[in-house]
């Protein structure tokens, strides 16, 4: 089992999707290895590896009917089960299972906050900007789907706060900065937090009469 390099693949009667989560280091290929079929989602993954410098690879099979908001939920479950299980095996080795970050670019600022502890969560700001509906044929809808989506699959809490912006290219792309800073820094190997979880409470354990 190689704890640095994870893949998921999650079959149902609609989707197949596949990702493969590398943390040995940004391939200089990594562009390639994207495959959504939707070009500015795939940008908005580049940022997440680019930010995190993890290695992203995605495949995606559908049936006869191309549903977008199956690609997006599928796939967002599908990578959120990658992260998951890299922080799930690499906790002896002292995975942080928590950070922040801050994305910028020109007009457009976003904060994300990002935490490991078996609790799904996702909150989505954006009270004090205009978000279009839709940005290079992507529907702001379908963005969010695929975060959430992400959290159901890692069991993790994001709070996701869109500051500033105008253009919504920069505003989806400073948000995917910042989840990439976030998710970077709770991927973060600490030597010092060996065997530590995210929270105070620990491992989650239920038991079952």
């Amino acid at each position: 089992m190689d704890n640095n390099k994870i893949t998921v693949t999650r079959k149902t009667t609609e989707s197949e999707m596949k990702v493969c989560l590398d943390f040995s280091g940004l391939a200089s290929d990594y562009r390639s290895k994207i495959h959504t079929h939707a070009p500015f989602f795939s940008h908005m993954i580049e940022h997440i590896a680019w930010r995190s410098g993890v290695t992203i690879s995605v495949d995606i099979s559908l049936d006869e009917f191309f549903l977008h908001h199956v690609v997006y939920e599928d796939l967002g479950i599908t990578m959120g089960k990658a992260a998951r299980e890299y922080i799930l095996r690499n906790k002896p080795n002292g995975a942080t299972g928590y950070g922040d970050g801050v994305g910028i670019i020109d007009e457009a600022k976003a904060t994300c906050a990002i935490s490991f502890e078996e609790r799904a969560y996702f909150d989505l700001v954006a009270s004090s900007i205009n978000l279009p509906s839709s940005t290079e044929g992507v529907d702001s809808e379908n963005l969010s789907t695929f975060l959430e989506g992400f959290c159901q699959g890692a069991m993790c809490t994001m709070h996701l706060d869109l500051e500033k912006g105008v253009n919504g290219h920069h505003i989806w792309e400073a948000a995917f900065r910042a989840i990439g800073i976030a998710l970077g820094r709770a991927f973060y190997l600490d030597e010092n937090r060996r065997n530590m979880s995210s929270g105070v409470a620990g491992s989650v354990q239920f038991i079952i009469d």
